[in-house]
């Protein structure tokens, strides 16, 4: 029995040491979620009558900034901006102020997001250090919201600024000087909020600052504007279109590409077509000489064809509107383009699809009795053709069947270029698919403001994949036989009737034309006919569409997980 007695024993000695070390296991703890906190500041946040040039705040653990540059906004801004330290981790940030500060001003450092915890990068978020050099802290604000003109959604890091409307106020002060006040929207929001103001008139101004100098450059920077002075206080929510201004031309020197071909560069995104394009004269001494003009593809330059000449130097005037340059150039002897085609559709050809060819160098002359076009019967297929000479591509039209094949054969000296050199023999097999394959969409039209209009379908990218016939009074447009795809809807209120889309213009004060987009997406599928009625008069709002795609998501999720 002893014996017995002496085992039980040991056993229960064993599970107590066991439940005992399970107890006393050593875990990692909980993660630290929580943002350092300020201790204390010197001299002390919202300070007034401010004389000092140093700043200490003093945290309650180890910080370290991120991204202070792009993160820190200081307002009214500084002309020498603070040395801040250290840039190591520490309890400490110094600031030591280089500028003389401005009489009975409030300033405000907004440090965003770029104070966080050494240990986890937790945000101390928003913080802000406030002071005045007069008696008193400016307590008034301004609360708006940024979008873009033409695009779906609308750039981060947007600065929003306040200029003073007083006797010495001109326009041209966003060129050339600092605003008043300043924030930014930094990289997550659409929203802005001006604070610590003082009551008064001001121009209010919203750039996309890509030098990151507070001044508006048009050729790098967006912009965004009220063209009326403003009034604080108020309690308007100010909306601000940022649109990039469409500079005046400007050419640049002539650069001989080839034997026979010059790129003239200009400035700005102009509107350019067959129709709007410069007049360009070429001159050998007094001669003028045979040109074409086409459009350099994806480059702001023109492309000036020329045949072939012994010269040592030609000159070259650009005009168009009160615009007029002359340059002259040195011509050397180079290589010169010769005629290459290329077929933008290979294989597949979608119902909606021209066939499309495109050249090197530009076409003079057509043949048509060298081109045929037959389907898989070796029946003959009527066409007609359309040569857009500016952008150097020839489209060729036709009634296409479903689940048909055709073949188009070029023989020798159907196209002609401008050098008089001809094809040889081009043949291009293309098929078709089912009409069961493709979509069908019609858009109903509600509330438009006025006309005309011009209907844009864009993909993801916001590319525009197929635009409307150009619409002076019609409500419903139909497309059909489109690719399945996820569409969304753009429509532009063309009111210069140009049938393109228009930025504003600052010193004009004239904003961008209207655009309204469609709130949700609309996801065709093969074989539906979708008919979308969109009414024009709900403006279209990121953060709900952003929310609509997230049901979207789980809504998907769920009806998979369901699946049996």
């Amino acid at each position: 029995m002893l014996k017995n007695s002496l085992k039980y024993f040991a056993f229960l000695l064993v599970f107590l040491m066991m439940s005992c070390a399970k107890r006393g296991s050593i875990t990692g703890g909980l993660k630290d979620t929580l943002g350092p906190v300020l201790r204390s500041s010197s001299p002390e946040n919202f300070s007034t009558n401010f004389k000092a040039d140093e700043i200490t705040l003093t945290f309650d653990e180890y910080v370290k900034l991120k991204n202070a540059n792009k993160q820190l906004i200081i307002s009214p801004p500084m002309k020498n901006p603070p040395i801040i330290t250290p840039t190591n981790a520490s309890k400490f940030i110094n600031i030591k102020i280089l500028d003389t500060l401005q009489p009975n001003t409030t300033y405000s450092f907004n440090f965003g997001q770029s104070i966080a915890d050494n240990n986890e990068g937790n945000p101390y978020n928003q913080f802000k250090y406030v002071f005045s050099t007069g008696t008193y802290i400016d307590s008034l604000a301004l609360n708006g919201r940024i979008k873009d003109s033409y695009n779906k959604t609308a750039d981060n890091f947007v600065t929003v600024m306040l200029y003073e409307v007083n006797d010495k106020f001109k326009d041209s002060v966003v060129y050339k000087e600092n605003p008043r006040y300043i924030t930014n929207t930094l990289d997550s929001l659409t929203v802005f909020k001006l604070e610590n103001l003082k009551a008064g008139k001001y121009l209010l101004i919203a750039l996309k600052d890509k030098g990151n100098n507070n001044k508006f450059n048009p050729k790098d920077d967006k912009i965004g504007f009220i063209k009326q002075p403003i009034t604080i206080p108020n309690d308007t929510v100010y909306e601000l279109e940022l649109f990039k201004e469409q500079l005046p031309l400007k050419a640049f020197k002539p650069i001989q590409a080839s034997g026979n071909r010059l790129l003239l560069p200009y400035e700005g995104k102009q509107n350019f077509n067959k129709d709007s394009k410069p007049k360009i004269v070429l001159k050998n001494n007094t001669e003028v000489l045979e040109t074409i003009i086409t459009r350099f593809p994806k480059k702001d330059s023109l492309q000036v064809w020329y045949k072939p000449i012994k010269a040592d130097s030609l000159s070259l005037e650009v005009s168009k509107d009160d615009y007029n340059k002359k340059f002259s150039l040195r011509i050397k002897n180079q290589k010169k383009d010769t005629l290459n085609i290329t077929a933008v559709q290979n294989g597949i050809i979608h119902f909606r699809d021209r066939f499309t060819l495109e050249t090197a160098t530009p076409l003079v002359n057509f043949d048509k009795s060298k081109i045929k076009l037959v389907n898989k019967d070796s029946l003959a297929v009527d066409y007609t053709t359309e040569y857009d000479e500016f952008e150097q591509k020839l489209y060729i039209d036709f009634k296409k069947d479903p689940a048909q094949k055709y073949n188009f054969t070029f023989l020798p000296g159907a196209l002609t270029d401008f050098y008089e050199k001809s094809n040889d023999t081009l043949s291009y097999k293309l098929n078709t698919r089912e009409v069961e394959e493709y979509g069908n969409l019609t858009l109903n039209l509600q509330n438009v403001k006025r006309f005309p209009i011009i209907v844009e379908l864009t993909n993801k990218k916001g590319d525009v994949v197929l635009t409307s016939d150009y619409s002076e009074n019609k409500n419903t447009f139909d497309f059909k036989l489109l690719e399945p795809a996820i569409y969304s809807v753009r429509v532009i209120y063309d009111d210069n009737k140009n049938k393109v889309y228009d930025p504003g213009n600052y010193l004009e004060k004239r904003y961008s034309e209207e655009v309204f987009y469609y709130q949700e997406e609309i996801d065709l599928h093969a074989n539906w006919d979708k008919v979308e009625s969109i009414d024009l008069s709900i403006p279209y709002n990121p953060e709900l569409a952003k929310k609509n795609e997230e049901a979207k998501l789980n809504a998907e999720k769920k009806k998979k997980k369901t699946v049996f």
